[in-house]
């Protein structure tokens, strides 16, 4: 299966998106790193998954359509070149374009460090139309407040 431009766009506006359940952090295959795994309640079949690694600095949340794949995420610590070769940066979203999520661009709308993951994934739950109505652990080596 594979997305229109215009199905992408609907599943990412579509507001009824919601995650009722907990979120906690689990230890992932690399010892340093941290993940979760969480289905999005949506029309479409959806999950949202989530890496941490305090140590190399690097936060990632993505949608993955169930069908599809990995059809939206937000990487901070990771740079990223474009498929036209432009380099994005180490803060950026993937988006869906032209049938895949190489395309990225650098977020206005995520102004919180990577060391503060529950911050970035409410701005980030926020832009991408996602209500959490559940709690959000904190990662271990996370700060999780305001300096």
């Amino acid at each position: 299966m594979t997305l229109s431009q215009s199905e992408y766009e609907a599943i990412i506006a579509d507001d009824t998106k919601i995650i009722t359940e907990d979120i906690a952090w689990q230890p992932s295959n690399n010892p340093q790193a941290q993940i979760f795994r969480v289905d999005v309640e949506s029309h479409d079949p959806l999950f949202v998954q989530g890496w941490y690694n305090p140590f190399s600095g690097k936060l990632s949340y993505t949608i993955v359509h169930r069908d599809v794949g990995r059809i939206y995420s937000l990487d901070l610590g990771r740079g990223h070149n474009n498929p036209d070769g432009q380099p994005v940066g180490d803060k950026h979203k993937n988006y869906w374009r032209d049938g895949h999520t190489d395309w990225a661009y650098v977020p206005q709308d995520i102004t919180a460090p990577m060391n503060r993951p529950t911050e970035v994934w409410e701005q980030f739950c926020a832009e991408a139309n996602i209500r959490h109505t559940g709690a959000m652990g904190s990662p271990r080596g996370a700060t999780e407040s305001s300096l």
